[in-house]
């Protein structure tokens, strides 16, 4: 084999994790300079920034009036954790898993919660078959797979006259997915995902559903006080106001509040999910006529336009993490790709986060760079047999 040519261009940034994600483009710390330091969360400049993260997020997400948006505490997993403990055992429970993330929210409700759910699960590359899932049941699912490059490509399956909940854990498709609002209750999903935000702050979204089911049902376990949402039977209306449960970090807030404004400034939503789009396709584009690596997804309609997850095919690797875990290095070691390793508990291969912050340039100026990891690790291992 000869020796792989080095391509000639380089990513401008080289940031492809799925979380934190990379900044929004032309991104400053000097952009935070009107952040209210050494100011409590509750003074009025607080609860003012505070507030206005929450009407921007409504607008650029297009969030129905009637939604509730809290600010929360310890991110989407945050988020996910105050809905299930808060909102089920009022009814069966179906749990929909298809990546990891998904597993887990199985494992606190079975486990932890000991609620007798129904579980389904489908392998990494799939997702459930939603039109067998009985909506009459409060259902628990992922709309985006960050760890496995699937999604749910739309709302259709879930019926508007459902019995049950929808709570969707949806951090890895805010603000890059159009989500359908009318079939969803409960919406989770963290700062630092598809705006390239700072970490430890979460959104949950409520539907006023699931205001009345917080209103009218006492779970039998304890609620810890990070978790309670309702006071004597009403919901705490201050913590969609912004009077967050617990302190948050005002330069955090500041960041969240830039990121927001630059979505707005660049047509709003559907701009955001059109970048995101076109990263996704640049990767897709370079591998369809390729023998060697293939995209985890399974089916094209369900391939995720964040979190592309990508797998090695050449029979000739005989380790495929290991090839895996090689090839990711060298891309770092080059500096044009950090991060696109594949999550630990996924199929060996790469993650290429394509969201919306991401340049479709530096996308396709990485694909290059991975054919020529690729072909330089065979060349290695060929050389090493």
């Amino acid at each position: 084999m000869t020796t792989p040519t080095i391509p000639a261009a380089r990513p401008a940034n080289p940031r492809f994790s799925s979380g934190p994600c990379a900044k929004i483009p032309g991104y400053s710390l000097n952009m935070l300079s009107d952040a209210p330091l050494g100011r409590s969360h509750r003074a009025a400049v607080g609860k003012s920034k505070l507030a206005e993260a929450i009407d921007l997020t409504r607008e650029v997400l297009g969030v129905p009036a009637g939604y509730r948006i809290g600010i929360v505490p310890a991110s989407d997993t945050g988020a996910v954790e105050m809905a299930l403990w808060s909102l089920l055992g009022a009814r069966p429970v179906e749990m929909l898993a298809w990546e990891s993330f998904g597993e887990g929210w199985v494992t606190d409700v079975v486990k932890q919660l000991k609620l007798e759910a129904t579980v389904r699960k489908a392998p990494y590359g799939e997702i459930v078959n939603f039109t067998e899932v009985d909506f009459d049941k409060d259902v628990v699912f992922t709309w985006n797979g960050t760890t496995s490059g699937v999604r749910l490509p739309d709302g259709n399956a879930i019926p508007a006259d459902r019995a049950g909940l929808t709570i969707c854990d949806a951090t890895s498709a805010a603000f890059a997915m159009d989500l359908p609002w009318d079939k969803l209750d409960v919406v989770t999903f963290s700062w630092q995902k598809v705006l390239g935000g700072e970490g430890g702050h979460g959104m949950l979204v409520l539907s006023p559903r699931a205001v009345e089911r917080l209103e009218s049902y006492l779970p039998a376990w304890p609620l810890p006080k990070i978790f309670r949402l309702t006071k004597g039977g009403k919901l705490i209306e201050g913590i969609f106001k912004g009077e967050t449960i617990n302190t948050p970090s005002m330069l955090a807030v500041e960041d969240y509040l830039v990121a927001l404004k630059w979505a707005q400034g660049i047509g709003g939503l559907a701009s955001l999910i059109a970048r995101a789009e076109a990263n996704a396709r640049a990767v897709r584009d370079f591998i369809a006529d390729k023998d060697w690596i293939a995209d985890l997804a399974v089916d094209p309609a369900t391939a995720s336009t964040t979190s592309v997850c990508l797998k090695f095919t050449d029979p000739r690797i005989a380790d495929g993490a290991g090839f895996a875990k090689a090839v990711a290095k060298r891309l770092e070691v080059e500096g044009v790709a950090l991060d696109a390793g594949a999550y630990r508990d996924a199929p060996p291969g790469l993650r290429i986060w394509c969201g919306s912050t991401v340049e479709t340039s530096d996308v396709e100026a990485l694909m290059p760079w991975i054919e020529w990891a690729y072909a330089t690790e065979i060349a290695a291992q060929k050389t090493a047999a």
